[in-house]
């Protein structure tokens, strides 16, 4: 026999959905309670977690002002830019440089988290403007061969490469600096 759903046992599934949701919002909402176990991880990991805070913000913020850096240079706007990796200001330097800044000012200099965060941004920064920017040239230089093939070569339909992918030395900074600031103005606006 099929069982079939009346509206007060919607209304009953509607209201236990409801329940089990404002829990789970109220558990990330609410800050960890100081436990004595240290073992135990806390019951909120984004809330509490300035650090991880602010390079997501770094990274948003970074991401959003590509919008106004495409239109300052193009003159022209195009919101692909803010999911496109590359261009200004660099987001994975503003994201490293900002988990970076935020782990020193909250945990100290001498913590082996800020040590992690600073190795992590160096690797980050050095690939971002050296070996992707380069793998970006090299995209642009295959695309313009393709271009020059003859129609009926078997590789002149092929999709052209994306060439946007690394960043130059400036927007490296200019991305540094971003997450540094970000970092600076959550830690004291806490």
């Amino acid at each position: 026999m099929d069982e079939v759903m009346t509206t007060a046992d919607a209304a009953t599934l509607g209201r236990a959905a409801l329940s089990m949701a404002q829990t789970a919002s109220s558990a990330l909402l609410t800050p960890p309670k100081p436990s004595s176990d240290s073992s135990s991880p806390p019951s909120s990991l984004l809330p509490s977690n300035l650090p991880l805070i602010t390079a997501f913000l770094a990274f948003a913020l970074a991401q959003f002002l590509k919008l106004f850096t495409t239109w300052f240079k193009e003159k022209r706007w195009d919101s692909k830019r803010m999911v496109d990796s590359g261009g200004m200001p660099s987001s994975h330097s503003a994201t490293v440089t900002a988990l970076a800044m935020a782990i020193g000012l909250q945990d100290g200099t001498g913590s082996p988290a800020f040590a992690i965060a600073v190795i992590l941004a160096c690797i980050v920064m050095y690939d971002a403007s050296g070996i992707r920017l380069h793998a970006g040239r090299q995209a642009e230089l295959l695309n313009q061969i393709v271009c020059e093939f003859p129609p009926e070569h078997p590789l002149s339909s092929v999709r052209p490469l994306r060439e946007l992918l690394g960043h130059t030395p400036f927007q490296v900074v200019v991305g540094g600096i971003l997450g540094c600031i970000v970092a600076y103005v959550m830690r004291n606006t806490k």
